[in-house]
């Protein structure tokens, strides 16, 4: 009964999980500029990728697997918004301007 449960537990995880990339994935394509693109790849790509590693760490039922997928999940979060920062500040420093009407304000 409770693995039942465990199943439609991870499987609307996983559904989660791929609505979150694949908003992320729209994002990417449809957004004006590579600011915005990170933003949405960052946030949205982790949720979505976070929520798929929930659902293998539930239907594996194992306990080293759980481990490996939490610290995934730690390193996902803990890791990609740094990289995303990186990447914005190189793209800055490189000269890539903004999408037109954005505030460049609080980037210097």
């Amino acid at each position: 009964m409770i693995g039942e449960v465990l199943r439609y537990l991870a499987a609307l995880l996983i559904v989660a999980g791929a609505i979150f990339s694949l908003l992320a994935a729209i994002g990417i394509v449809r957004l004006p500029d590579l600011y915005t693109r990170l933003h949405s790849a960052s946030k949205a790509g982790v949720v979505g990728a976070g929520l798929i590693l929930c659902a293998v760490g539930i239907v594996s039922g194992d306990g080293p697997t759980a481990l490996r997928v939490a610290l995934g999940i730690v390193f996902l979060v803990l890791s990609t918004p740094v990289a995303a920062h990186l990447l914005a500040r190189a793209a800055l420093k490189a000269g890539e301007s903004p999408a037109p009407g954005t505030s460049t304000e609080d980037f210097h």
